[in-house]
């Protein structure tokens, strides 16, 4: 039997996203405390006040000159960015595409279920793509799927707005339809 032996992986984020007490290289900084007015200082002098305060020296903005460094809470500081970063992920509305297939000979009671269909998607606030799939020789009817879509487009006014119009696209005819409610 052979064993499966896998190498220890290395953590390649090990350094910090900002320079802090001892990592900072200049020789004089440029620093912002709570409450006062910016001033330029010597990083020792920095990193006492930092550390009577017991908190951490770090460096905002190192391109500027002096480089800007403040005093805080660094484990603090990543938390809230993090959670930040977090509440505009979720914020962010993904985008969510239905699909509906026809045929350019779909019966009334298959349209009405597809048109269900479509209305449900509609108010949960997804975009729908309707389209007609021609098979074979059935292409000779393009008009009758145009007039599919478009009727299709016209029972969908009230939730729906016509995104794209019906276009052919190789053997399928696509028409976009994106809800009205935001």
């Amino acid at each position: 039997m052979r064993h499966n032996r896998r190498r220890p992986q290395v953590r390649k984020d090990l350094t910090p996203l900002h320079r802090i007490n001892e990592l900072i290289v200049a020789e004089e900084i440029r620093l912002v405390q709570d409450g006062s007015e910016p001033e330029v200082v010597s990083v020792r002098k920095a990193l006492a006040i930092a550390e009577e305060a017991g908190l951490d020296l770090v460096e905002i903005a190192a391109k500027s000159n002096p480089p800007v460094c403040k005093i805080m809470d660094y484990k603090k500081f990543l938390y809230n960015q993090k959670r930040k970063q977090k509440e505009l992920k979720a914020k962010q509305s993904k985008v969510v595409v239905k699909e509906i297939r026809f045929g350019p000979n779909t019966d009334e009671h298959d349209f009405n279920f597809k048109l269900a269909h479509a209305k449900k998607f509609l108010n949960e606030g997804s975009k729908v793509k309707a389209f007609v799939f021609f098979r074979g020789r059935t292409i000779v009817f393009k008009d009758r799927g145009e007039i599919l879509l478009l009727r299709f487009a016209q029972e969908l006014s009230e939730i729906g707005v016509v995104e794209q119009m019906p276009k052919l696209e190789g053997k399928k005819m696509i028409m976009m339809i994106n809800s009205k409610k935001k």
